[in-house]
């Protein structure tokens, strides 16, 4: 809210006629522009002084909107990420054609996903890229059909991981942009397990870190504060902000000599793990 008050002396005189200034001023198109600005002079002729307040044409009682900055966003097929387009991945698409060699095994001891095909023989150029897309996935059985591929192609690509890397770099952007939480621990947890995967993988990345880090720059801080309370989701590893953490650390000791300036330049907060080693 925007107040002022002028000082105009005790003479009633001046301020009977500062007050028949304001009012010729506010006939002009400028004075009546400031003026509802304003919305309203005072002029107190007892004790001398004019005041008004206002809020730049916002009604009074209003409250500014919302920012939304950690509002859930979902994204259209290579649309900007909006909170009415549903999500449809590739990775869906594919799914539901029949073009993955996979099937879901109901277990006693969870569900797992079989291959029709040895994993070392795929193709990681067209599938790891299209299981990427579906980080974004929050229905079943999509979400963990996309999520276990991934950690199984990683756990057997090797050194055919490498080179397949800045074709996921738009995966992981479009996933870490739809800011809901479970998919945002989701990718971060693929985040770790994808650096660790080979040699390289970690240094490969630094390059990308401008597209992939401001939202960790966003949730970093994100934590929740229950004071002696349990917070099970730690059990889980769903607290966001300490995966954030650890994503950034694991970045930092993969990523060689170059990754802390460039983690540091999109995270400031972030300070160096080799300090506490």
């Amino acid at each position: 809210m925007l107040s002022f008050s002028i000082h105009v002396g005790h003479d009633h005189q001046i301020a009977l006629l500062f007050k028949s200034w304001i009012t010729h001023f506010q006939t002009t198109p400028v004075g009546y522009l400031y003026f509802t600005m304003m919305e309203g002079v005072v002029v107190d002729a007892k004790h001398g002084t004019v005041s008004g307040a206002g809020g730049f044409f916002a009604p009074k009682g209003s409250k500014p909107p919302r920012a939304g900055a950690f509002a859930p966003r979902k994204m259209g097929n290579g649309q900007e990420p909006t909170a009415a387009r549903a999500v449809v991945s590739s990775f869906r698409k594919l799914y539901d054609r029949g073009d993955f060699p996979i099937s879901v095994n109901h277990d006693a001891k969870g569900n797992k996903i079989n291959w029709k095909v040895d994993i070392e023989k795929l193709d990681y150029h067209h599938y790891l890229p299209l299981f990427f897309s579906g980080l974004c996935e929050t229905e079943e059985p999509f979400a963990f059909l996309a999520r276990q591929g991934i950690h199984d192609l990683l756990d057997k690509g090797g050194n055919k991981i490498l080179p397949v890397v800045p074709q996921l770099i738009i995966p992981i952007k479009k996933a870490l942009n739809t800011r809901n939480v479970h998919v945002i621990t989701t990718t971060l947890k693929v985040l770790q397990h994808l650096v660790e995967s080979a040699d390289m993988v970690g240094e490969a990345l630094v390059p990308y870190y401008r597209q992939i880090l401001p939202i960790f720059n966003l949730f970093k801080n994100k934590n929740v504060n229950l004071g002696d309370g349990i917070y099970y989701s730690q059990q889980k590893r769903e607290n966001i902000g300490d995966l954030i953490q650890e994503t950034l650390e694991k970045f930092e000791l993969t990523g060689g000599e170059d990754a802390f300036i460039n983690i540091k330049y999109m995270v400031p907060t972030y300070e160096s793990v080799m300090t506490r080693v």
